[in-house]
């Protein structure tokens, strides 16, 4: 079996299709964004590997389904245990593999998996109850599990996000093939070894690695899947939708934001500094991050200073050491991305309040960046970067704000902070996004709904939502009174 040692942890580099390790002739390098070292060789899997795996999951969805919510309840159960049960070395993996936080991980993001797989395993058992009565007939709704579902995840949260959309699609009684995002794709693997040692029948869970261009294009183009649920760009979900519409295969999409970050004159300014400042963690790879700040001008000087100084606190450095909050942009091509938009913006005028460059902690590394002076039209306002570099606007009265705020394609998220909320709630009201926090950031309850508007994404997912997308919903209308 082809298995690397990464972090200490022994890790199979192989995919996992019908519950054996499948090996590829073709690999792809899989590199640590932390130093750049070699972690290992993984293979590269094609439209054979998607169309064994596909199959495999096609043969085991009956007998899945059939289990029912309460028979998938105690094998899900066992699969959260399992992921808490190896939280050290998922999350030391984690950390090599994409770069994110350590501690961050420990502590939030392997626990938070596991309570994606056991929410949705406890939420399932609710399903089905509901009745709806009319003069004529009683309607029973029903969630009935829809097949095969194809999961596409993204490499800022891997393991995490993969959870996000597993938990759901094996309770609602789906089997599912998941493609791993290849600069990230080790974790997903261990996924599939503490699924199986839960008990979890081979079949029900496939993890198929691979370009995207390869294997990821031949699972949104397989015609024998039933639903697909993608994170990522917004330029891929366009490719992706092209491939589905020929099978009229449901998606649900999360893709990118370029959200606002709005600061009121009466907000609490220091706990909005702080907040704003943490938009900086996992180097700014995170879709929901609030990377436009908008100030209203008659607190900006205040703001600023208060905001350069929780700034000056986000330490830039191995994402192994407990005292960093900065750690590195994934591979060198992202590297070049981020790095070409910050200098376009300067090229044009565009002024640095802070950062603007390479660290010099390493070639990965970029200093957390707020740049002043940018017009709304720019690219630096209008595309999504992916990296620790925000932008500084103000506002004068709500009409501007709003204008500036709902002046993107995206529609993911926003941030809200004011300490009236009367004005909050108007505010959150008017702009455009599928999620506004107001005077917090990045609470995320599992029985809400989460997505994006406009380029943001299609569909919501969270609580019952993801079970609108991972079932197909059933009305049975038995006419009363027909029935000896």
């Amino acid at each position: 079996m082809a298995s690397t040692k990464v972090a200490g942890v022994e890790t199979s580099t192989a995919h996992f299709i019908d519950g054996k390790r499948v090996a590829s002739k073709r690999t792809f390098a899989n590199c640590s964004p932390i130093d750049g070292k070699h972690l290992a060789n993984v293979s590269a899997g094609g439209a054979e590997e998607i169309d064994a795996a596909v199959a495999a999951a096609r043969r085991a969805f009956p007998k899945w389904a059939a289990l029912g919510p309460e028979g998938r309840h105690r094998v899900l159960k066992k699969f959260a245990q399992g992921i808490l049960d190896h939280a050290k070395e998922l999350s030391a993996v984690e950390t090599a593999d994409n770069g994110s936080l350590l501690m961050g991980n420990l502590a939030r993001v392997i626990p938070r998996a596991a309570q994606n797989i056991e929410f949705f395993a406890d939420r399932a058992l609710k399903l089905g109850h509901e009745q709806i009565d009319s003069p004529e007939v009683v309607n029973h709704v029903r969630f009935d599990p829809a097949g095969v579902a194809a999961l596409i995840t993204p490499w800022n949260g891997p393991f995490m996000l993969t959870t996000w959309k597993v938990g759901p699609a094996l309770a609602a009684g789906d089997t599912v093939v998941v493609k791993p995002p290849e600069w990230a794709p080790l974790t997903c693997s261990m996924m599939a070894d503490i699924a199986t040692e839960a008990g979890i029948p081979a079949g029900v869970l496939n993890v198929v690695q691979g370009i995207g261009e390869e294997a990821g294009a031949a699972l949104a183009a397989h015609p024998d899947i039933d639903r697909l649920s993608f994170t990522g760009s917004t330029d891929t979900a366009k490719l992706i939708g092209q491939s589905t519409a020929r099978s009229l295969t449901p998606v649900s999409f999360e893709l990118g934001g370029k959200s606002p970050y709005i600061v009121c004159a009466d907000a609490d300014l220091d706990a909005a500094a702080q907040t704003a400042a943490g938009q900086y963690i996992n180097a700014g790879q995170v879709c929901l991050a609030g990377t436009r700040l908008l100030v209203d001008a008659s607190v900006a000087d205040e703001f600023q200073n208060k905001f350069r100084a929780a700034a000056a606190h986000m330490t830039v450095g191995d994402p192994r050491d407990k005292s960093t909050r900065v750690g590195p942009l994934i591979t060198p091509e992202h590297f070049k991305r981020v790095e070409g938009f910050v200098e376009r913006a300067l090229k044009s005028g565009v002024k640095p309040l802070c950062g603007g460059k390479r660290s010099s902690v390493g070639e990965l590394y970029f200093e957390p960046t707020l740049l002043e002076g940018a017009r709304q039209d720019m690219e630096i306002v209008q595309r999504e970067v992916f990296g620790p570099v925000l932008t500084w606007q103000t506002f004068r009265d709500e009409d501007e704000l709003i204008a500036l705020a709902n002046g993107t394609h995206y529609g993911l998220a926003a941030m809200v902070f004011s300490k009236n909320q009367e004005r909050a709630m108007r505010i959150a009201s008017r702009v455009s996004a599928g999620t506004v926090w107001v005077n917090c950031f990045f609470v995320r309850e599992l029985a809400a709904p989460f997505g994006g508007s406009r380029d943001s994404g299609i569909g919501r997912e969270g609580g019952n939502w993801s079970f609108d997308f991972y079932c197909d919903v059933k009305n049975i209308a038995a006419l009363k009174g027909s029935f000896a």
